[in-house]
């Protein structure tokens, strides 16, 4: 009713025909937190500001390219004659044969960064908007105080002001020490689980291109006991490792060498090598020294692509060292492959649908081979921490081969899939609900939020989310005096709500009976 009608006239009031209704709110939008070549959106910088992103492009545009990870090189050690009785001391010098077939590449820890490749893996594999938390730049010492830094509210912190994202990815903490791997893994979990609820964690194996040694050194094995006891449920761990093709070989040349002295050593051995075969002559050899000698010199980023081009074609030595050089770096942490995984599953069917039997995008293969019987202490260890593993299968490629949480143990959230459906529907329901915040505690406001809830949960339903012959039998609403509430609840302002929800579970063993029958005919 018009609220002044004292001047004659025609009023118009509009009713609502229809109720509010509840948004479902956004299942599959990562976070990764890490180090970046720069963070910063023209002056401003974004170190510690999680910030949404579309594409990889988007990315490269605000926080930079790959990071320059360099190697060491050793030679082989020179053979020595063996002293005979009565020879000298020259009788142990080195031989002219060292031979060239050996060498030794050891990564430069302190430039390795994993993040740029991360969100290459990520998108390959289904990925779209997700947010990027940079942490600090490539001059920067990969450390578990960056990647949650508490008193400034930096790295996993920096995230508790944000409700959209609902996965936590920190694939750099393998890069740190056992110990501090573990605790930055329990912190996810404690984030996903106690501080925010909102979100589930995906986590790596630490040392996860290790195969297994069933002992107190069993990578797997530490990993379950240095993640802890808390917060279980809300995450799910991944193991081995994953020999990707993410990092191409025009993006390695020989300036991934830091050490050009050992590197000239080791080409120079393989001249000698074919000079004392007579593969080359003595000039031809001469002329290639010459060439590799540039390598301690040129610094030129053209003249560094003319060289490579020249070393490739007269050292097979080189190319095996570029090759060694991309295995290394194209050993990545499965988390970012799985994020993109739950992104393209969401989207592409719903969260109900567990993110398993499913090939992994620019995978190779698992960097470490698991059968059958390898699996059964991943997927059914008795302290319940289950491990997901990847596997390789012939025909197939590389398969993501589980489907649970660390919480193994649980009825209620064993799967993935079951853990991340409830906490879609108790997110978007808890979002719905806020509107009816301060509103009369009557039967007109619990009438309007039961019908909001109930016309959710019944296109949940539809959607195959929900299981049950009929919506009664998928979710149940109680809301009302006594039934949810007592007469102190509303004096005291208190609405309370209670929904049972019966959700769509995995197949994970399928058991198929056979027999025989008589003949009928």
């Amino acid at each position: 009713m018009a609220s002044n009608l004292a001047t004659p006239g025609v009023y118009v009031e509009e009713k609502s025909s229809f109720g509010t209704s509840v948004v479902p709110v956004s299942t599959a939008v990562p976070a990764f937190v890490g180090y970046t070549q720069k963070a910063a959106r023209g002056t401003k910088s974004l170190i510690n500001k999680p910030t949404r992103i579309s594409n990889f492009g988007e990315y490269v545009e605000l926080f930079g390219g790959a990071p320059n990870t360099l190697f060491t090189i050793t030679p082989p050690a020179k053979k020595t004659k063996p002293k005979a009785e009565g020879d000298g001391p020259a009788a142990n010098a080195p031989s002219a044969d060292t031979g060239s077939d050996n060498y030794t590449l050891e990564m430069d820890s302190a430039t390795r960064y994993l993040m740029y490749d991360s969100i290459r893996l990520y998108f390959v594999n289904g990925g779209s908007d997700c947010y990027i938390v940079s942490v600090g730049n490539f001059e920067s010492k990969v450390s578990a105080k960056d990647l949650n830094d508490i008193a400034v509210g930096g790295g996993i912190a920096s995230l508790e002001k944000y409700t959209e994202p609902t996965i936590l990815v920190v694939p750099e903490a393998t890069l740190l020490s056992e110990s501090d791997c573990y605790s930055i893994q329990a912190t996810m979990l404690q984030h996903c689980g106690y501080k925010m609820k909102n979100r589930f964690a995906i986590l790596d194996v630490y040392g996860g291109d290790a195969e297994r040694t069933f002992d107190n050194e069993d990578v797997v094995t530490k990993f379950r006991e240095g993640v802890g006891a808390n917060y279980l449920s809300w995450g799910a761990a991944y193991y081995p490792s994953l020999n990707t093709t993410i990092v191409g070989s025009s993006e390695i040349d020989f300036t991934r060498i830091k050490n050009a002295k050992g590197l000239i050593d080791v080409l120079n051995a393989e001249v000698d090598d074919n000079l004392a075969a007579d593969n080359i002559s003595a000039a031809r050899a001469q002329g290639i020294k010459a060439e590799i000698a540039k390598i301690a010199t040129t610094t030129d980023s053209d003249l560094v692509k003319s060289l490579q081009s020249t070393l490739s074609v007269i050292s097979p030595k080189l190319n095996s060292i570029l090759i060694d050089i991309a295995d290394e770096l194209n050993t990545l942490p499965p988390s970012p492959a799985m994020a993109g995984l739950y992104c393209m599953v969401d989207s592409s069917v719903n969260v109900a649908k567990s993110p398993a039997n499913l090939s992994l995008g620019s995978v190779i293969s698992p960097a470490v081979n698991i059968n059958n019987e390898n699996q059964e202490d991943l997927n059914l260890p008795l302290n319940g921490k289950a491990v997901n593993a990847i596997r390789s299968f012939a025909g197939k490629g590389t398969l993501v081969w589980g489907a649970r949480t660390l919480e193994g143990n649980s009825k209620d959230y064993r799967y993935i899939s079951v853990r991340r459906t409830m906490t879609f529907i108790e997110q978007s329901i808890k979002f719905a609900a806020e509107s009816y915040v301060f509103s009369p505690n009557n039967a007109t406001t619990w009438s309007s939020l039961r019908a909001t809830v109930y016309n959710f949960l019944n296109n949940q339903w539809s959607s195959g989310i929900l299981v049950g012959s009929t919506p009664q039998d998928a979710f149940d609403i109680q809301i009302g005096l006594g039934s949810t509430m007592t007469s102190t609840d509303i004096l005291d302002g208190v609405l309370k709500m209670t929904i049972k929800v019966a959700i769509v579970r995995p197949a994970e063993f399928i058991v198929i009976t056979f027999e025989q029958q008589q003949q009928k005919s």
